[in-house]
């Protein structure tokens, strides 16, 4: 797979993107993280294979530069890249209807790939807005794996829903001189 210039710049971007506004969502304590609008925007216009790339080095490099934690998530950024690029090659960010059920399944996927992670390494404390919801389940008799799974699931949905309709907006509002050099932007055009 050889990755032109432009979708080296956009990852670039993106990586830049997804680091900026997901730190600020740690540091306000927010119960979404919007950590992937980045890497949801290049699935979309470049497809699984460099969505899963820009997933994996923003949760790399994050994790070196301030915040640790994030480098033990890649594995969820890059489930959410590649569903994101496949979803997209299978028209599914044609309209907002089909862009929020995207956001749906990619909130499914990433939750399944996240609880291990939060359980097993973190003990199902990981410093973000979801740990509130997982104490106060924790508190009334759950599980841990089962308030992990809960409180992080209601936030996935939501959290990708609106990663994936911000990054929907973004690419219909790119002039088309520059999104349509792209190998998947033409899937996601509405038709």
């Amino acid at each position: 797979m050889k990755l032109e210039t432009r979708t080296l710049v956009l990852i670039a971007a993106a990586i830049v993107i997804n680091v900026v506004v997901g730190q600020l969502a740690v540091w306000v304590k927010l119960p979404l993280y919007v950590d992937a609008i980045g890497t949801v925007l290049v699935a979309i216009l470049a497809g699984p294979w460099a969505g899963a790339i820009t997933g994996i080095l923003t949760n790399l490099i994050w994790g070196l530069i301030s915040d640790p934690v994030a480098a033990a998530f890649f594995p969820v950024s890059l489930v959410i890249g590649l569903v994101a690029g496949f979803l997209a090659r299978l028209g599914w960010f044609r309209s907002i209807g089909m862009t929020v059920a995207a956001g749906v399944v990619i909130g499914i996927l990433s939750t399944i790939v996240a609880v291990p992670i939060i359980v097993y390494m973190f003990g199902g404390v990981t410093g973000a807005g979801t740990d509130f919801a997982t104490a106060y389940l924790l508190a009334v008799g759950q599980e841990l794996i089962n308030s992990v799974a809960v409180a992080n699931l209601g936030t996935n949905l939501v959290d990708k829903i609106v990663t994936c309709v911000i990054a929907w907006i973004i690419v219909k509002r790119l002039p088309q001189r520059f999104s349509s050099g792209f190998a998947f932007f033409g899937y996601s055009k509405a038709q």
